[in-house]
């Protein structure tokens, strides 16, 4: 199986013992893991801790997971939750006079910041899905500085009148990715509060 097998069949075949499928949820996760022992102005030790333990939570329930593609957002939460157990473990949590308000609107901000990497992990998975030609396709649509389509079309051998039905059935592709769909009845970040 390639790296871009989806994290349903990852989840899935890990559950059912195959290590190389464990490997690479590991691989394909653990910089978001990282990213929220980060926010937490974690030390290496503690970090290292706070991601095996989360690990550890996740092998006693892999098997029992409700919705696999949300798999990032379950290891996500489970690492908040076991850096802010690190932190009331060790008193650290809301220093000395800082106020209530504060401390609540700085949870209210991770938790968006939560959310905004969460789903940007699920478009990586999704866009990764991709078959080669769409995500080509997109990269050059979306390329920084701009490709010309006539540029995109040499380059894939498509008409110029072809490319917006093509990324059409790319962009519909990538939607229904279940990575995704996990996200979609949640409302979007600028109704959390970010811009």
């Amino acid at each position: 199986m390639s790296d871009e097998s989806s994290v349903v069949d990852l989840v899935e075949r890990a559950g059912q013992g195959d290590k190389a499928a464990w490997d690479r949820i590991v691989e394909r996760y653990a910089p978001l893991l990282w990213s929220v022992c980060r926010r937490y102005d974690l030390s290496g030790a503690d970090a290292d801790d706070v991601a095996a333990n989360t690990w550890l939570r996740l092998v006693e329930r892999l098997s029992t997971l409700r919705e696999p593609a949300a798999l990032p957002g379950w290891l996500a939460t489970t690492t908040q939750r076991e850096c802010l157990q690190l932190l009331r473990r060790r008193n650290r949590l809301i220093p000395t006079g800082q106020r209530a308000d504060a401390t609540d609107a700085s949870a209210a901000e991770l938790d968006n910041m939560l959310l905004l990497e969460e789903r940007r992990v699920a478009l990586r998975i999704a866009f990764d899905d991709l078959s080669e030609r769409c995500r080509m396709l997109l990269g050059m649509l979306f390329a920084e500085p701009p490709l010309s389509y006539s540029e995109i079309c040499d380059a894939l051998g498509l008409a110029v009148g072809a490319i917006g039905p093509a990324r059409q059935r790319c962009l519909a592709r990538l939607r229904r990715n279940p990575a995704l769909v996990a996200f979609a009845e949640r409302p979007p970040a600028e109704t959390l509060g970010t811009t």
